[in-house]
C-alpha cells in the first residue's frame, strides 16, 4: 500500500479526472504553501541546532555544484533532443535543474516513516538546488535569446533570493537552528506536529492541478512527456552518487537523491515567467507538474532507495 500521505495526492488526482466540484480555495491553498515551507524550514533547523560539523561547507558545496552542473548538461538534451526554443530551453532548464518542494516533504515524510537517519542540512539542500538552476536558465536566455528591456532590470541574484518560498524556508532554518526543538515549543510544535495533516492537504489540491494540467495533454507533447519520464531516474543518479561519496545518512541521500530528480513547479514559473516572456509556462508546468511530481511522489522516492540498496548494500 502507498503511503496515506500520498492517497490524498491520489484522491484529488482522481477527483480532479472524473471533474468532480471539489476545490482548495485559492486563499486557502497559500496558507498551507506558506505553513509547508515555514515548517519544512523550522524542522530542518531545529535538526541542526547544536549539530553544526566542519564537513557541513564541504557537503553544502558539492550540492550547491549540482545546482549549477545539471541544469547545464540538460540545455543540449532539451534544445536539440526536445526540440524546444532558445526560451523553453531556459525555462525547462530552471524548471528541471531547480527542485520541488512538494516532492521534497513527501520525501522527508517517506524516510521518516521508515525510521531512516536523516540530516537537518537537507533542507538547506532545497535552496542550494533552487537557486543556481534558476540562475543558469535566466542566464541562458540572456545570453542566447532575445535581447529585451529585461535583461538590464532585476538582477540574477535579487530574483532569486527574494522569492518567497526562499525567504520561509531559509527564515525557518535560521529560527529553528537558533531555538531548537526545547525552545519555543508553543509555536514549533503546533506545525511539525501538523506537518503531515498540511502536507496531505497540499497534496490533494495538488492532484486537482495535475489533473487539470493532463487534460492539456496532446499527441505533438510526446517528447515532453518523454523527458518528464525518463529524467528523474536519470537525474536522481547524480544525486545518489554526490550523497554516497560524501558520506551521508541513508535518508538524506535518498532525500538529495529525490531532489535532483523533481522539477519546480512554484518557485522557478515564478521566475521565468517574468524573466522569459517569450517561453510556454504551461508547457513546463504540464512536464514538472502533470507528469514528473506524480511519477516521483507514486514510484520516484521508493525506486531510489530501492537504486540505493542495489548500489551500496545497506
Amino acid at each position: 500500500m502507498p503511503d496515506i500521505i500520498v492517497m490524498f495526492f491520489l484522491l484529488g488526482l482522481v477527483a480532479g479526472t472524473v471533474k468532480s466540484d471539489l476545490s482548495i480555495p485559492r486563499e486557502a491553498y497559500d496558507i498551507l504553501s506558506l505553513l509547508l515551507m515555514l515548517t519544512i524550514g523550522l524542522k530542518g533547523g531545529m535538526a541542526l541546532y547544536g549539530n553544526l560539523a566542519p564537513g557541513l561547507l564541504l557537503e553544502m558545496l558539492a550540492v550547491a555544484g549540482l545546482g549549477f552542473a545539471l541544469p547545464l548538461l540538460m540545455i543540449p538534451i532539451l534544445r536539440y533532443g526536445v526540440g524546444l526554443s532558445i526560451a523553453d530551453t531556459a525555462s525547462f532548464a530552471a524548471h528541471y535543474g531547480s527542485v520541488s518542494a512538494g516532492t521534497f516533504a513527501v520525501a522527508l515524510a517517506w524516510v521518516e516513516t521508515r525510521g531512516l537517519s536523516s540530516g537537518g542540512q537537507v533542507t538547506l539542500y532545497l535552496v542550494l538546488l533552487e537557486l543556481p538552476a534558476i540562475m543558469v536558465g535566466l542566464w541562458f536566455y540572456r545570453r542566447f535569446g532575445k535581447r529585451t528591456g529585461d535583461s538590464k532590470g532585476t538582477p540574477l541574484w535579487q530574483e532569486t533570493l527574494t522569492n518567497r518560498s526562499v525567504i520561509l524556508l531559509v527564515g525557518g532554518v535560521v529560527i529553528g537552528a537558533l531555538y531548537g526543538p526545547g525552545q519555543g515549543t508553543g509555536v514549533t510544535a503546533p506545525l511539525t506536529s501538523a506537518f503531515s495533516v498540511i502536507l496531505s492537504l497540499f497534496l490533494l489540491e495538488m492532484g486537482l492541478v495535475a489533473a487539470e494540467t493532463l487534460r492539456n495533454l496532446k499527441l505533438i507533447h510526446w517528447r515532453v512527456v518523454l523527458f518528464g519520464l525518463a529524467m528523474p531516474p536519470v537525474l536522481s543518479v547524480a544525486g545518489l552518487t554526490v550523497g554516497t561519496l560524501l558520506g551521508l545518512d541513508t535518508g538524506s541521500i535518498v532525500i538529495l537523491a529525490t531532489l535532483t530528480a523533481s522539477a519546480s513547479y512554484i518557485a522557478a514559473p515564478v521566475a521565468i515567467r517574468h524573466a522569459v516572456p517569450d517561453a510556454n509556462i504551461g508547457l513546463a508546468m504540464l512536464a514538472s507538474l502533470g507528469v514528473t511530481f506524480p511519477f516521483n511522489v507514486l514510484v520516484g522516492i521508493g525506486l531510489y532507495y530501492s537504486m540505493l540498496s542495489w548500489a551500496v548494500p545497506l
